[in-house]
């Protein structure tokens, strides 16, 4: 039996960016296009779209005056809606995030790019409504469905970190390298009881999983910036520095979507916190000693370790004993000094 095909709709006022986006989408789904959000709601009256991606700047009303709409009604409040602009405004950026779109596509855009984006967006979608089916009905399936709810958790975890590897293919096998070098420094603590009284309260393999979206607020971040061959400068980094901000923005909508308060506990705590420093001059509030919850400590320093022994455009790779060298020359300053220890041990398992 045939899956029903998936509905986008396209709202711009450029007909070249419509045709692009209809011939790019049209063999996976069934594409619609409006040129003005006035016309996105007169085909909303008949038609609910699996996902719309929203022109930002257009005459009449804008894409943030119709998505204000979208989410004030109850019929179209779930609908994701993903912006298109042009405009390098990291603030504007922000203003959708709070609106509650769950992403931007910046024109003009990639074909490949928008392609993947909307792929991974309505596979999120799909996951999330399946969820919260499984959720209302809990009472009666808790048994049978408790392994599903975790495998669906999981793949929204996997399905976001995936978005992100997406835009930041520099970094690629970051995020499944961090949870590895996580769970092997999270092991050795326990067997030498450092921060076990913590660590015991929390479920591991949830952490563990959560970490997979520390850098989940890249997808805010400008691609000219994100995907830059060679070093930021000054101004280009004091942005990229807001994707822990947007980090724990976006793991927010996720959460009020789940209606779950404990799911992403930890990924939000991660995506805030993982580039404090120990003697509070990190970012983005400048936390010091144990203020920095534990998950950020932690993330931290395999964060660092991962991007030392990783090769970039503008450096080469570390060797491991290197940038072990590196990280314990942190201890104090960057890095928790209780974790030094632990950490240099965890590492001779890391590879």
């Amino acid at each position: 039996m045939q899956r029903e095909r998936k509905k986008v709709i396209l709202v711009d006022d450029n007909p070249v960016n419509l045709k692009l986006a209809r011939n790019t989408l049209m063999d996976r789904y069934d594409v619609f296009t409006v040129p003005s959000a006035e016309k996105l709601f007169q085909f909303l009256e008949k038609n609910l779209p699996d996902i719309i991606l929203l022109d930002v700047l257009m005459p009449g009303m804008s894409g943030y005056e119709a998505i204000g709409i979208l989410k004030g009604n109850p019929r179209t409040a779930g609908i994701p809606v993903v912006f298109l602009t042009s405009q390098s405004e990291t603030s504007n950026e922000l203003e959708g995030f709070t609106l509650g779109a769950v992403d931007y596509i910046a024109k003009p855009f990639s074909p490949q790019l928008l392609q993947k984006r909307v792929d991974v967006h309505v596979l999120v979608e799909s996951q999330k409504q399946e969820l919260k089916h499984i959720n209302e009905n809990l009472q009666q399936l808790v048994d049978e469905k408790t392994g599903a709810v975790v495998a669906l958790q999981k793949a929204v975890l996997n399905t976001m970190a995936n978005l992100v590897e997406c835009r930041d293919d520099v970094t690629g096998g970051h995020v499944e390298r961090t949870e590895r070098f996580l769970a092997l420094l999270v092991e050795e603590m326990f067997a030498r009881g450092v921060y076990r009284d913590v660590l015991s309260t929390w479920d591991i393999g949830l952490f563990l999983q959560s970490a997979q979206l520390h850098d989940v607020g890249k997808i805010a971040i400008r691609d000219n910036i994100l995907m830059k061959p060679g070093p930021l400068t000054p101004p280009e980094f004091e942005e990229m520095k807001k994707h822990t901000s947007f980090g724990e923005t976006v793991i927010e909508k996720i959460q009020q979507s789940a209606r779950e308060s404990v799911f992403l506990t930890h990924a939000k705590i991660m995506a805030g916190t993982h580039h404090e420093k120990w003697d509070g001059t990190g970012y983005p509030r400048r936390m010091a000693g144990t203020e920095i919850p534990l998950q950020g400590r932690l993330m931290a320093v395999v964060d660092v370790y991962d991007a030392l022994i990783s090769e970039r455009p503008y450096k080469k790779a570390f060797d491991p004993d290197q940038a072990v060298r590196i990280i314990c020359a942190g201890e104090g300053t960057q890095f928790d000094p209780a974790l030094m220890e632990v950490f240099t041990a965890a590492q001779r398992h890391f590879h």
